[in-house]
């Protein structure tokens, strides 16, 4: 693949060889965005675990320090007073059978997260295949489906992110925008690392976190201590 000036020159200001604090990697992060856009910075990490085995699945949630810079658009199922709870918590949109009828009909899929209550997961259960492959689908290992529809939402908000392991054993998270600056950034890392760690499945043998390596949109990787 063809790379462009700005790429190379980030590229070539990163030694490869070098297993990077993250401190030291967001400095070059931030130094080397050059796009005429506010980058998104990823967090991608390798896992000496096999996602085949449940008892070697890794998924859970964390609330960033300084969120993602992201907006996130947040759909509430609901009814009754939890409807109501979940407007005045500044959900973007809230409904019941309608909301089930419009993603059914139109694909309609314009929002970031999906929150729902216990009671209506009957409901929710028609519109999974449509909401599974696009990770949209409620969990309640997420917190998204929860009778807190108020909390659910401000954490959401506040740049709750959910993390999980893929197919290939790898888990990849949003941190931030190169705006952050690398204070945030690094402070974001940090939370997320301590999130992973601490989700370690017990059956787990041998390293744990194998690679872990920090990049913007436009940017080169740059392999960090975990």
């Amino acid at each position: 693949m063809k790379r462009g000036k700005n790429y190379l020159n980030a590229a070539s200001a990163i030694d490869k060889t070098k297993l990077y604090d993250s401190s030291e990697a967001m400095d070059l992060i931030v130094s080397n965005a050059k796009a005429k856009f506010d980058e998104t910075v990823e967090a991608h990490f390798r896992l000496g675990v096999d996602g085949r085995n449940a008892d070697q699945q890794v998924r859970g949630v964390v609330v960033l320090p300084h969120g993602t810079g992201k907006s996130v658009k947040v759909l509430v199922i609901a009814k009754g007073e939890k409807a109501k709870e979940a407007e005045a918590a500044g959900a973007d949109y809230v409904g019941a059978e309608d909301m089930i009828e419009k993603i059914q009909k139109e694909n309609w899929l314009d929002f970031d997260v999906c929150i729902t209550t216990p009671d209506m997961m009957g409901l929710v259960g028609r519109i999974a295949r449509v909401l599974g492959p696009k990770g949209l689908m409620p969990n309640p290992k997420s917190g998204t489906v929860t009778m807190d529809v108020k909390k659910a939402i401000d954490d959401v908000k506040a740049g709750k992110v959910e993390y999980r392991l893929d197919k290939t054993n790898n888990i990849h998270v949003i941190i931030g925008k190169v705006s952050f600056g690398k204070d945030k950034l690094n402070e974001n890392f940090e939370a997320i690392l301590t999130a992973i760690n601490k989700a370690k499945p017990a059956s787990a043998k041998g390293t744990y976190i194998k690679t872990a390596t920090l990049a913007t949109t436009m940017g080169p990787g740059i392999r960090v201590k975990a």
